[in-house]
């Protein structure tokens, strides 16, 4: 669980962007938390913490997983393993389809690299619906992975990702919510 005060100044940093990319829209702009290297070191340590002992990789979903997923495996000193849009691996490789509100898309993970009865850590910057975020549960499944955790910087609980999640039995962790 994040301390008050490191949530209060991430709190202060992400910036709200309103209408963007589209009206209605409240972007949380993350990337002012990159100007400042001794609050990413902190949430590093906070995602890091949560997993501590229970993973044996780490899965980042392109491309704003990798920003904290990377570092999160460097700091348990786990494997990284990348999840990509389509087309952006060589073969061979897995993928998963998923729906967007408006159409499908894919998501691929190269053979290999995970190894069958891992315990996985799935990472990403943000949990809304949770769509790709379980694509990326499923790939990790058809390799013969368990995913164990979850775990994002932000979390927005009106779009109930984290309960669309529950079917895979992992412990989910949002750093904040909004």
């Amino acid at each position: 669980m994040a301390s008050k005060e490191l949530i209060h100044k991430l709190e202060q940093t992400i910036q709200n962007i309103p209408d963007f990319p589209q009206p209605g829209i409240q972007f949380k702009d993350i990337t002012p938390i990159f100007l400042n290297p001794k609050l990413y070191e902190e949430v590093i340590e906070d995602l890091a913490n949560f997993s501590r002992g229970k993973v044996d990789a780490v899965c980042g979903i392109e491309s704003r997983g990798y920003l904290f997923g990377i570092a999160i495996a460097v700091a348990l000193e786990v494997p990284f393993i990348l999840i990509r849009k389509k087309g952006k691996l060589p073969p061979p490789f897995v993928s998963e389809k998923y729906d967007l509100e408006y159409g499908t898309s894919e998501i691929e993970m190269r053979e290999g690299q995970l190894k069958p009865g891992q315990r996985i850590l799935i990472h990403d910057d943000l949990l809304a619906t949770g769509g790709t975020t379980e694509a990326a549960a499923r790939l990790v499944e058809k390799q013969g992975g368990i995913v164990s955790e979850f775990s994002f910087l932000i979390g927005l609980k009106d779009l109930n990702g984290a309960e669309r999640l529950k079917k895979f039995n992992a412990e989910v962790y949002t750093v904040l919510e909004y």
